[in-house]
């Protein structure tokens, strides 16, 4: 496992890391030569809901997308400082941690829906399957523990073995939050997960991702401010790869601190 793979030299003992499910400290990220990210620190609250927002190109999929070492898929991408996942103090971005292992712990939902080309049943079971879990009537139990998380298990209990591309938009979805749900995530990522959904499949996610931080941590990117308002418990606003403000969302969007945020939230810029 993972967190038997590096332990930080301190636990940090810090009141507001009590409650904390991951901690960004000092991060820069390069594609290539360019600087995406420049000296990023946050704490990411353990089952509560953070929102990234900020204009096109600032950074927030970048920072997203480090947390379960995405970038590592293509060559010449490079991270500078950590991203500690707590409570056993596991920085994810050493080289000794398996990204594999890293992408077990921390699922990711895209932008678009994105199932496989394979049957309701095997798409959820995907990650349990990737994990080494053979016996069926485990993987059942946890398949339908997932769509029922996912909000899904009425609607397709009875064509399992339909193939996942025969379900809508907001189905194919929330199909696959349920594959990511499956292999029991400690931190659920979103990116833009509703983009490409009408209004009322997008009301069904949001009220989904409502219902989930009571199980799981979850931290989602969204271009969408009202929705950052609505589903989000802590909001950071980025802007060209810099975290200019963090903090609870009501106070974000009501009284911000910098007046960077405040024009972007005001529509002043942006």
């Amino acid at each position: 496992m993972v967190k038997d793979l590096m332990t930080s030299p301190s636990a940090n003992t810090d009141k507001d890391l009590q409650l904390c499910k991951a901690e960004v400290k000092n991060l820069s990220f390069h594609y290539g030569t360019f600087n995406a990210l420049k000296n990023v620190s946050m704490i990411v609250h353990e089952k509560k809901v953070t929102a990234l927002i900020g204009p096109s190109g600032c950074g927030k999929s970048t920072l997203l997308r480090c947390f379960n070492r995405m970038h590592d898929l293509y060559p010449g991408n490079r991270y500078t400082g950590d991203i500690i996942l707590y409570p056993d103090n596991v920085n994810i971005l050493s080289s000794v941690v398996d990204p594999i292992e890293v992408r077990m712990r921390i699922s990711m939902v895209f932008q678009k829906p994105n199932p496989f080309p394979k049957s309701i049943y095997e798409n959820v079971a995907y990650g349990l399957r990737v994990r080494g879990i053979k016996k069926r009537s485990i993987l059942d139990e946890k398949i339908e523990e997932a769509l029922r998380n996912a909000a899904l298990w009425d609607e397709v209990k009875d064509r399992m073995n339909q193939l996942a591309f025969n379900l809508s938009g907001g189905q194919q979805q929330r199909l696959c939050i349920a594959r990511a749900l499956a292999t029991d995530p400690e931190i659920l990522l979103f990116d833009e997960p509703t983009s490409a959904l009408d209004p009322i499949a997008t009301a069904s996610i949001e009220e989904l991702i409502s219902d989930l931080k009571n199980k799981v941590t979850i931290l989602i990117v969204t271009h969408n401010m009202q929705q950052a308002a609505r589903v989000s418990d802590y909001t950071a606003y980025m802007y060209i790869g810099e975290l200019i403000e963090f903090g609870i969302t009501d106070t974000i969007f009501i009284k911000p601190k910098n007046q960077k945020t405040e024009d972007y939230i005001t529509g002043r810029f942006g």
